[in-house]
């Protein structure tokens, strides 16, 4: 795998896809022991996203503070002079100025500078991809491709699949519905589960809170839903809603995804409340990123409480709705 673009061989003659990291023995993508592709990219710009590192669809530099030992071999490296040390020892990178040539990433002795995203191949990211077999066929795992969204980079998406359906290994894609139907019916066939993000019902507060309309999320999920109802046995639909305060989190909101999903003709399997994380400060931070959500703290109980209770209550089955993530302690 590189960093860097470059063109296949006649032997691989795959698409080419740029992702984060793949994060194996994963219990939270799906059913089972699971490996995950983080794909870089998303359409949307979520307020809260806890992933600022896969929102651009190039790759990015970090500076790693725990890891920097002030050798300053990176300041010398740089070939367009581009990094500097503040009078705190603070590295300073010019985003502008770099053009990720990753020199520095390269020469730095404590690998306290990294290139985030890689680009890479079907042909070279299966075999990782397929390393663990016996725990995806002994827990009922497989693969699952997340990041931010899959689905822009849909060729390699798709080859991605097409692989894990070939082993047989059990497909998950991971999305905010945003794409082309086009795009979604070229994937369905190679898809096992969908995970599927519901943020906002109403239009208003959905283009406010990430920055584009949902009405192609909720037409692609009434398309989907309506699929998938024709081969309940075969394809498997959760829903996915972040619980944000001062967003998402409203009895108003909860509601009104409820009341939406009960009218898909009962085809989602689950719907998970997923906690806000407010372990990605340092991401933003090393990103040099402003976070709107910065100082929030963890929800409390009794918030992810009262949140499930508007969800049981909103006319979806109560057995499907679960609440996912940590409260804050409240010693």
């Amino acid at each position: 795998m590189r960093s860097s673009p470059g063109k296949a061989t006649s032997s691989e003659m795959t698409a080419e896809g740029l992702i984060l990291h793949l994060q194996r023995l994963s219990t939270e993508d799906g059913p089972g022991i699971r490996t995950t592709v983080f794909f870089k990219g998303c359409p949307l710009r979520c307020a809260w996203c806890h992933n600022p590192e896969s929102l651009t669809r190039k790759p990015q530099l970090q500076w790693l503070e725990r890891r920097c030992i002030d050798c300053r071999t990176c300041l010398e490296a740089c070939p367009h002079h581009a990094l500097a040390k503040d009078e705190d020892g603070s590295l300073h990178i010019d985003r502008e100025g770099c053009d990720l040539c990753e020199v520095c990433a390269h020469e730095c002795p404590a690998n306290a500078l990294e290139i985030l995203g890689t680009y890479t191949t079907a042909h070279e990211l299966l075999p990782e991809l397929l390393k663990d077999l016996a725990f995806y066929h002994q827990s009922g795992g497989g693969g699952t491709l997340s990041g931010r969204e899959p689905t822009m980079q849909v060729g390699f998406a798709e080859e991605l699949l097409q692989g894990l359906q070939a082993a047989p290994v059990h497909a998950a894609l991971d999305t905010c519905g945003l794409c082309s139907r086009a795009t979604l019916e070229r994937l369905y066939p190679l898809v096992d589960l969908f995970l599927y993000d519901l943020k906002f019902i109403d239009p208003a507060r959905h283009r406010r809170h990430t920055g584009a309309s949902n009405q192609a999320i909720l037409d692609n999920l009434r398309w989907l839903s309506s699929r998938i109802g024709q081969e309940p046995a075969a394809k498997k639909l959760w829903i996915r809603t972040p619980l944000i305060s001062g967003a998402t989190l409203s009895e108003e909101n909860i509601s009104a995804i409820g009341s939406f999903m009960a009218g898909l003709d009962g085809c989602v399997e689950r719907w998970e409340l997923c906690a806000f994380n407010n372990l990605c400060r340092d991401k933003y931070r090393r990103l040099d990123m402003a976070w709107a959500y910065g100082n929030d703290p963890l929800l409390a109980q009794a918030e992810l409480e009262q949140a499930l209770e508007w969800a049981c209550g909103s006319g979806v089955n109560p057995q499907i709705v679960s609440v996912t993530g940590k409260a804050r302690s409240e010693l």
